[in-house]
């Protein structure tokens, strides 16, 4: 269950994109490393451990605002294509947010240092998941994992 500050943040960052925007758009991204591990983060403003990712800002393609979500949130860079897995109706966070949802491998250019944004991250064992991965986390990786089907809704 999310928690009441992280609800008022998500709000009013939606309301701000409702006065900006028609429909809001983010990336988001299940990134290997080289060990067939996936990165996680730990936002300061929400709980839970999820995959990195953010918001497409206008005139920004998902391709470049992938690219900078991954280097912000973890210093990853792509080592191949980007996979584009699924695009979702993320309903929970507002009725206007999609999700494009993509499966990449990634080398890490040095580690994360916490900052105001990421509290944590790191490279996890799909079996040592840390304790709090979201339940969105959690789907999106067994639907990458062929164990549920890719549902339309995030």
């Amino acid at each position: 269950m999310r928690s009441v500050r992280a609800r008022l943040v998500t709000r009013v960052i939606h309301v701000w994109f409702v006065l900006t925007r028609s429909m809001t758009l983010g990336v988001r991204a299940a990134c290997f490393d080289d060990d067939g591990r996936v990165f996680l983060v730990r936002h300061s403003y929400v709980p839970g451990w999820h995959m990195p990712g953010g918001g497409v800002e206008r005139g920004e393609t998902v391709a470049a605002a992938l690219s900078k979500e991954l280097s912000e949130e973890g210093n990853l860079e792509l080592t191949a294509p980007a996979e584009l897995f699924a695009v979702y109706f993320n309903h929970r966070t507002s009725r206007r947010d999609h999700v494009a949802f993509y499966r990449c491998t990634v080398r890490q250019l040095a580690p994360k240092q916490a900052d105001r944004e990421i509290l944590e991250a790191g490279f996890f064992a799909l079996d040592a998941l840390p304790e709090g991965v979201t339940a969105a986390t959690r789907r999106r990786l067994a639907e990458l994992a062929g164990e549920a089907p890719v549902s339309e809704e995030w």
